[in-house]
């Protein structure tokens, strides 16, 4: 199942997305806005796989949205202007629908989607990578080399042996875009990368030669999986 958000200051243009998605088992709608700013607030408090977004809305348009986004879900752009379809796959967007739009060539966008995401799941890994962005630059990180993650409200710091990054995201939406076998949340503050793990002592574990606390609410989880590593 794909978590999707759909922004579009028209209401019926959202309606029409809200029809279509329903129409495929394998998407889900977890959230609707009608601004940029909204939305920013639904990604980091749900996160999503996929964002349906338009171009022209008042305020911050989609395309400023899109470059503002530190971890990106996949992008659909929605407008009534094919002029802006350049700009749009420069931002790497997985498609371009032109509205109107029919229910095949909707299909056609979110299929293409879906294989992608199947294709970053594949990738998951040793080899995996994801794309951040901290002090002005864009920065590749393999998933192996992610120590842990600290959160800090709506920021969080990426430990590495290399770089402590502070990137501007939430502790719950960086998860989701992390393979859930490799990491787990241990505490309100810390996600660690399990393949890390020095050792555990009492309530709290080592990593990098950091001490950190694993909470009540998550040692059970912890423990399990420690154990089976």
């Amino acid at each position: 199942m794909a978590s999707c958000i759909i922004v579009d200051d028209e209401p019926l243009s959202r309606d029409v997305l809200r029809k279509y998605i329903r129409e495929v088992s394998d998407l889900e709608i977890v959230a609707e806005c009608s601004d940029a700013i909204a939305a920013t607030h639904q990604l980091h408090v749900h996160g999503a796989d996929i964002l349906f977004l338009d171009i022209n809305m008042p305020g911050l348009s989609g395309i400023s949205f899109a470059r503002s986004l530190t971890v990106s879900p996949l992008i659909i752009f929605t407008t009534a202007y094919p002029e802006y379809a350049v700009e749009g796959f420069e931002l790497d967007a997985t498609d371009y629908l032109v509205k109107p739009y029919s229910f095949e060539r909707f299909l056609k966008a979110v299929n293409r989607a879906l294989e992608r995401l199947r294709e970053n799941r594949r990738s998951d890994g040793p080899g995996g990578k994801i794309l951040v962005k901290a002090d002005k630059k864009l920065y590749a990180l393999a998933f192996s080399e992610i120590l842990f993650i600290e959160g800090m409200g709506d920021y969080i710091r990426i430990h590495t042996s290399q770089h402590r990054l502070m990137v501007h995201d939430t502790l719950k939406n960086f998860l989701e875009s992390l393979p859930e076998d490799e990491f787990m949340r241990i505490h309100k503050s810390y996600v660690i990368n399990l393949q890390h793990i020095e050792f555990m002592e009492g309530n709290q574990v080592r990593i990098a030669g950091e001490t950190l606390a694993v909470s009540p609410a998550h040692r059970d989880e912890f423990l399990s999986r420690f154990s089976s590593l």
